[in-house]
């Protein structure tokens, strides 16, 4: 019994204690074990049992270091068997559908005997979903549309699961006795926001075709094939590598192919042509048949007279072009970042005290931080009333007489009311250092209706930052009909900045509209929309996603110091 499998089997379990409604610390318990086991990398749990060492991976306590153990002994779990006896397998899949609730699900399947996808969409689509108590037809419509992107997005992962599935995998090429060197391509080498495959290029000792072949063999392997030195692999938990095994000498143009868009690589390979060089084989070839050596992807850029383009670049949108003008832009990068400005604490839906934010940002080696909670019409996340926003400035006061060279600056997340107004009066939002704007409510007005709404709250001098300007949320939530070429043109306009929110499950403004942006002079600001002291760490995301966008230092407002962030707000109210 391998840890792939182990876990894969564990998460289930958790996944029908959900549905079960079993207590949340049960369900996180078999998830934490879940994640502990795969951690391990164990191609042998068995060994790992007689040794110790599996008694002692963080998460597993003695339920479920039984299950394990039985799957050690019997290749099955007999606890999973019954879970699976009680609830139909297709019940799992509603769980990734959005709105689809354990209570939810348990609810369609007693009531309307629904057991898979296709039986849940056949009821919302004829009517019975929506006459069951507390659904109605609306939530029956979204769960519908649900189905729809769930399909529509197949296998696809978030940007930052998709990094974390990709490293064991990654890990077990890497040790392969034969591989020299493995990277990861593909879309999570360009830092994508969505990325399904892992792709994985190798670069073997030898015989590169017997390698790539090993590795459909391993544990956890649910079915494999092989194309010469190209394995497809898919594992029993759903994750699905592509891996590129070649020679050392022929590296550079494999992880350069396996990286970069089609439409990017296309745009090499014509300067590559132009100049009479074409791949062959995986080779680089000269006009005479020649080996031109690409051991190392910059090879293939000095080859074809570019500069070296940036990973994140590299899809197609004219990077070519600036380097073949010398014009690629100094892309920003972590350390650049100063400080954070969109940061929530338990005076709303935070999970940790205005103190507990600030030193974390402080360890992170930032020298500033601006608490953002929710104004009062977000009364669903706790916003606050006037007094408590007047209570959590004394206490930013406070806070900030003990932490020296660190700064905590006072601002909020004010709701953009329907009419376009900024929730708060004008003496209360004068009071903040900074205002971030965000639409939370009313997301299904027209696009001409939701385009004024914004337009009109980027009208008040007030409102410093944009937050997630297109209200998406990746894998459950279209974007909300809007124009954002107006959008970015009226905040260009009037000098507000909009803002990049890191959470993975947003990544909004889409990079593919940061460049534009950009190009019009509108500041950006790239926030984590942090609830925890673990969320401040989205920034690291959201700079990949900025570099996306061809974001340099100058554009981001949070690579200046914290008088120049307040000197920013201030300048709005004036002008």
């Amino acid at each position: 019994m391998d840890s792939r499998t182990a876990g894969h089997a564990l998460e289930q379990i958790a996944s029908y204690l959900e549905l079960k409604g079993e207590s949340t610390f049960k369900c996180r318990a078999y998830a934490g074990a879940a994640k502990g086991v795969r951690a391990l990398g164990a191609d042998d749990l068995a060994a790992s049992d007689r040794s110790g060492e599996l008694a002692k991976v963080r998460g597993l306590g003695p339920a479920t270091l039984a299950v394990v153990r039985d799957l050690i002994e019997t290749g099955e779990s007999r606890y999973l068997e019954q879970l699976r006896a009680s609830a139909p397998e297709g019940l799992l899949e509603m769980l990734d559908i959005p709105g689809m609730t354990p209570a939810r699900i348990h609810q369609v399947h007693e009531a309307l005997n629904i057991d898979t996808l296709e039986q849940l969409e056949a009821a919302a689509q004829d009517g019975r979903l929506g006459t069951l108590p507390k659904l109605g037809a609306k939530t029956a419509a979204k769960i519908l549309e649900g189905i729809t992107t769930a399909r529509e997005y197949g296998s696809l992962r978030l940007y930052h699961h998709a990094v974390v599935e990709a490293q064991p995998i990654l890990a077990a090429v890497r040790s392969h006795p034969d591989v020299e060197r493995a990277e990861l391509a593909g879309a999570l080498r360009r830092r994508l926001e969505l990325a399904g495959t892992i792709v994985v290029v190798a670069a073997c000792s030898s015989d590169p075709a017997g390698i790539a072949m090993s590795f459909t063999r391993v544990a956890g392997v649910r079915s494999a094939t092989v194309n010469g030195s190209v394995a497809s692999v898919h594992y029993v938990d759903g994750a699905h590598m592509e891996l590129h095994c070649v020679t050392p000498e022929r590296f550079g143009v494999a992880l350069w192919r396996a990286t970069g868009s089609d439409s990017h690589v296309a745009a090499v390979s014509e300067r590559l042509g132009a100049r009479g060089i074409v791949v062959v084989d995986g080779e680089l070839r000269d006009a005479r048949g020649r080996i031109v050596p690409a051991v190392e992807e910059a090879d293939i850029y000095t080859a074809a007279q570019l500069a070296v383009i940036q990973v994140e670049l590299r899809e197609g949108t004219g990077e070519v072009e600036a380097a073949a003008a010398a014009a690629l832009p100094c892309l920003i990068a972590a350390g650049d970042i100063r400080g954070v400005l969109h940061c929530h604490s338990v005076y709303s839906d935070g999970k940790a005290s205005i103190g507990d934010m600030a030193r974390a940002a402080r360890d992170r080696g930032w020298s500033y931080i601006g608490i953002t909670d929710h104004s009062q019409a977000a009364f669903y996340a706790g916003g606050l009333t006037p007094d408590q926003v007047v209570a959590q400035h004394d206490e930013i006061d406070a806070l900030n007489a003990t932490l020296g060279d660190f700064r905590i600056l006072k601002g909020i997340e004010a709701d953009i009311l329907a009419d376009g107004r900024l929730d708060y009066d004008e003496g209360l939002l004068d009071r903040f250092d900074f205002v971030i704007g965000s639409i939370h409510s009313r997301f299904t007005m027209d696009r001409v209706a939701m385009t004024q709404r914004v337009l009109r709250a980027l009208d008040d001098p007030r409102l410093t930052i944009l937050a997630h300007p297109t209200g998406r949320l990746l894998l459950s939530r279209a974007p909300y009909a809007i124009d954002i070429d107006a959008v970015i043109e009226k905040a260009a306009a009037v000098h507000a900045a909009i803002e990049l929110n890191a959470d993975p499950h947003r990544l909004d403004l889409d990079w593919r509209h940061l460049r534009r942006a950009k190009n019009q002079g509108v500041m950006l600001e790239v926030g984590p929309d942090a609830h925890s002291t673990s969320g401040l760490d989205y920034i690291e995301i959201g700079i990949g996603i900025a570099r996306k966008g061809w974001l340099e230092r100058g554009d981001v407002l949070n690579t200046r110091s914290a008088d120049d962030v307040i000197a920013f707000a201030r300048a709005r109210r004036t002008r």
